[in-house]
């Protein structure tokens, strides 16, 4: 019986990620800023851990008491939607903390043991916004672009240890809490000489009547990472993401 760890479990893509690989007779390590027991079904083979992926202190604790696994997810991410003049740098260091340097700080602290047993898997999963370009999304895309090449350097030196590695990559999910967490660091994003252009942008999204990527098609995307030694290293994630794949690249549908 394998074990997956998935960081951001506490809605969306993680939690969906989470169940699935639970209904398939996985051990599932949950983890989250603040655990809460009640998201999952109880079962013997899940453990819901706290997991801070900008505290070195929590990272530690987490893989500690998750023990051996087979499979790292790292999935937790912060949204920012801005206009870059209004964006306080603190906030950039912020999204580039979780988004970016935790995904690093987690997978250093797991690699160890996936070296030492010459097996394991990594899932990243970034954006589809890294493929092109988005209006006011220029910190966000920049923290899950830097993913991507980190992700694409990383297979290679992993290689040599049996450790693979992949990228999944979701299109949009309005019906996740990502928007909702994004909320706080829109305050002051928008000087008023970017007013209109970040109205439009919000109508854009109201209005669009386009497929979308469902949370179950990013768990599906991550299953056939963690198992299928043979797929593609790039995985889109929903109709939306897979349509923007094609268009631009066909070589990263699968």
């Amino acid at each position: 019986m394998k074990t997956v760890m998935i960081t951001g479990c506490s809605s969306g893509f993680g939690l969906e990620t989470a169940q699935y690989f639970l209904d398939r007779g996985w051990n599932v390590i949950a983890t989250m800023r603040t655990p809460r027991g009640d998201i999952l079904p109880h079962s013997p083979r899940l453990r819901v851990l706290a997991l801070d992926v900008t505290d070195p202190d929590s990272i530690r604790r987490a893989v500690d008491d998750a023990g051996p696994i087979d499979v790292l997810v790292n999935n937790a991410g912060i949204g920012l939607l801005s206009a870059f003049e209004g964006t306080p740098m603190a906030m950039v260091r912020e999204v580039f903390e979780t988004n970016t340097f935790g995904t690093m700080a987690v997978i250093q602290a797991v690699l160890p043991q996936f070296r030492q047993r010459r097996a394991g898997a990594i899932v990243n999963v970034t954006s589809t916004v890294t493929l092109t370009s988005f209006t006011l999304l220029s910190v966000y895309t920049a923290s899950k672009a830097a993913v991507n090449a980190f992700t694409q350097c990383l297979a290679l030196e992993l290689r040599q240890f049996n450790i693979r590695v992949n990228l999944v990559l979701p299109g949009r999910a309005p019906d996740t809490r990502f928007g909702e967490n994004a909320q706080p660091r829109l305050q002051g994003g928008f000087p008023d000489a970017y007013a209109d252009l970040g109205q439009s942008v919000f109508d854009e999204w109201a209005q669009s009547s386009s497929p979308i990527t469902r949370p179950l098609d990013v768990a599906e995307a991550v299953w056939r990472a963690a198992n299928d030694p043979s797929c593609p290293f790039h995985i889109p994630a929903g109709a939306d993401a897979v349509a923007l794949a094609e268009s631009l690249d066909p070589g990263l549908t699968p």
